[in-house]
């Protein structure tokens, strides 16, 4: 039996498994399977290698994308730019990182935008983060990073900016949600977004997929935002995974 899994911290409510499972029986394939490795710590990826010798891939998800990069053998070239995992190919032994995120998403805003190209706020600077930035840069897309805590990079903005200089939302029209706030069960949660200062001519792009109008979609869309969620993406990104393993 082929086997493939996705580690991280919480895994309540994994699209992967779900997702893996309804195609291997769509599909007719009858030799894989796919679990979830829920750990508490990264370290305690190699116990997880050791029990399922099997395992032919791996998806990553929060908060390992990082900090899962120690563990690699090798990373794909575009993966190592990028500085964040999401996908593991296991052959011989031997782990090899890629960032299907970042297919996944740029497919997916490319489809969203059409041919417009507005400048970008992107909430949070975790892992999921970076396989956004990547795709905007080249994509051509100007954007700034909102974070709770700008001590890392001088040219972060906090969300207290955006409420004390409104010119900001109105110079940027596209809003990339890569946090995870907002996420079930914690609904009624959203980033510190201010409705008042969105239009039409926003777009909102939220990389929660559970619920599937976040809290942030449905108090932007009020305001006459456009917006869309993270499913489109994790079905492109997990379509992108299993070309890698085979």
């Amino acid at each position: 039996m082929r086997k493939f899994g996705l580690i991280g911290h919480p895994l309540t409510h994994s699209f992967s498994k779900k997702y893996f499972t309804s195609k291997f029986e769509r599909e007719g394939i009858f030799d894989c399977q796919y679990d979830l490795y829920e750990i508490p710590d990264i370290t305690l990826l190699p116990k997880i290698l050791n029990e399922n010798p099997e395992l032919e891939g791996i998806n990553v998800t929060i908060p390992y994308k990082e900090k899962v990069i120690p563990y690699l053998d090798e990373m794909d070239p575009a993966c190592q730019k990028i500085g964040a995992v999401n996908c593991i190919q296991i052959k011989g032994g031997t782990l090899k990182g890629y960032n299907t995120d970042y297919i996944g998403f740029r497919q997916s805003l490319e489809s969203f935008l059409g041919i417009n190209r507005p400048k970008a706020l992107v909430l949070g600077t975790g892992g999921a983060s970076k396989a956004v930035v990547q795709a905007l840069m080249d994509m051509g897309i100007p954007y700034l990073m909102v974070s709770r805590n700008t001590s890392e990079n001088p040219d972060w903005i906090t969300y207290q900016d955006l409420e004390t200089n409104p010119s900001i939302l109105e110079f940027h029209h596209l809003i990339i949600n890569t946090t995870p706030v907002g996420t079930f069960p914690k609904t009624e949660e959203m980033p510190e977004i201010n409705p008042k200062n969105i239009t039409g001519m926003h777009k909102v792009y939220d990389l929660v997929y559970n619920p599937e109008k976040t809290f942030l979609m449905r108090s932007l869309e009020a305001r006459g935002a456009l917006v869309k969620n993270g499913l489109e993406m994790l079905q492109l990104q997990a379509e992108a995974a299993w070309k890698i393993w085979n």
